[in-house]
């Protein structure tokens, strides 16, 4: 009768037991969020109104983003600004910076580092990471103000879907990006968000290194012609496999490759098998600088997809570049697809470079000599004066007007939270008298 009574059937107890699993499940995740929350309150990252708040926040994905965040840190502790700089990266440069305004600190790794990125308290935070409040990265409640500067020179609308609809202004390089932004937020009927004509701070920097290094680079009596594909499907190495490097290795030319970082880690099989296939020589090398400052002055020609070292090379250093587009590129995940227009980068390339198909890839050294030999490289050169122009504004100054806007945003924000304090305080006082 007992045994009855306490049988449960196999299916019963399979639900029950996933049911509880579940119910555990969500116990461990919110005593893990609490454990953070009570952890990042005590270090001053969060917290009521009037406890810990940070003026100025910068929130780093990793070490990688070191070189467009540092010209703006070095203006900020120039101004004697604080400015908080929360990394996911244990080692940071940032560290081994000496700064005394600008305060480092490593906030864990991936979702850890998000998940104490949606309870911070600031007034501001300025980052390059799209997707603010559609993955994982949530605003938080306690931040007042999120402000996106893309970490290259290139397009607005090549974010994943939604990419910047929840920040609340977005640093801008070139009226071509402002154009699609004001395009977007009307067609999805969302709000406008303050965008702000500032620059490009990283290649500022990098344009002041090459001119204080003395004399540019000269080109090399043996052409030096940096490989530096991007990572996925559309990479180059993705697409064409061996092939490009054979073909390249058939030329009489230096070959350095700079795979992207990330091939080393969602394409690792295929970068062991291409690095164990094509060893270094005396004539080719790989190359997996943190900083890519010498590699990009030493080659005469650069070789990549539509990607910004593209635009690195071409509008800093002055030189020739060959392009890939994508194959079958499909726009629909990113922002892009809302446009009934190509990519700005697309439209751009053509003009201050050549292009490499399936078709033109055997002859790819003829296509190497022709634009290192061209005799038109004066008109190239003016094509990329224009480019220039259409989005790089405030060359030199970039950094200094980031710092202006966010120094002038956060005086607007306290004084918008003083006035508040003010009748609050007020309304009180009111009570307290019966009036």
């Amino acid at each position: 009768m007992i045994r009855g009574v306490l049988y449960i059937d196999p299916g019963t107890g399979s639900m029950l037991f996933s049911i509880i699993i579940g119910i555990a499940g969500v116990v461990v995740f919110a005593l893990r969020l609490l454990i953070i929350k009570l952890g990042f309150l005590l270090h001053g990252g969060s917290g009521g109104k009037s406890s810990g708040k940070m003026p100025i926040c910068i929130f780093s994905e990793g070490k990688r983003y070191w070189t467009y965040f540092r010209p703006i840190c070095d203006e900020f502790e120039k101004r004697k600004i604080e400015v908080h700089y929360l990394t996911a990266s244990e080692d940071d440069p940032v560290f081994a910076a000496d700064y005394v305004f600008v305060k480092p600190r490593f906030i864990g790794e991936g979702n850890r580092a998000l998940a104490k990125m949606n309870i911070l308290n600031a007034d501001i935070v300025l980052a390059t990471t799209p997707g603010l409040n559609v993955y994982q990265w949530k605003r938080s409640k306690t931040v007042s103000w999120y402000v996106h500067i893309p970490h290259m020179a290139a397009d607005i609308d090549s974010y994943r879907m939604f990419g910047l609809v929840y920040y609340d202004a977005v640093l801008l390089s070139g009226q071509h990006q402002a154009d699609r932004i004001r395009k977007l937020e009307k067609l999805r009927g969302t709000a406008e968000k303050e965008l702000v004509f500032a620059g490009i701070p990283y290649m500022d920097k990098m344009k002041e290194r090459l001119d204080q290094s003395g004399v540019r680079k000269q080109p090399n009596k043996e052409p030096v012609v940096l490989l530096a594909p991007t990572w996925g499907k559309s990479g180059i190495l993705s697409v064409y496999g061996d092939s490009i490097i054979e073909y390249l290795l058939r030329t009489p030319y230096k070959i350095i490759i700079r795979p992207h970082p990330q091939s080393f880690v969602s394409e690792k099989e295929l970068m062991d098998h291409l690095m164990e296939k094509f060893p270094e020589t005396d004539r080719l090398s790989w190359n997996r600088d943190a900083d890519n400052f010498d590699v990009l002055n030493e080659a005469d020609i650069l070789i990549s997809e539509f990607s910004g070292v593209l635009f690195d090379f071409s509008l800093v250093y002055d030189k020739p570049v060959i392009y890939t587009e994508p194959e079958n590129f499909d726009s629909s995940p990113y922002d892009n697809a809302w446009l009934d227009e190509e990519l700005w980068s697309f439209s751009v390339l053509p003009r201050i470079g050549r292009k490499l198909t399936r078709e033109n890839l055997e002859s790819i050294g003829a296509l190497i000599e022709d634009c290192l030999n061209d005799t038109n490289s004066a008109n190239d050169a003016q094509e990329r004066d224009r480019v220039r122009q259409e989005t790089w504004c405030n060359i030199g100054h970039g950094a200094e007007k980031v710092v202006d806007y966010i120094e002038k945003k956060h005086q607007e924000l306290t004084k918008e939270d003083k006035s508040v304090d003010k009748m609050n305080e007020k309304e009180g006082k009111d009570k307290e008298n019966g009036t």
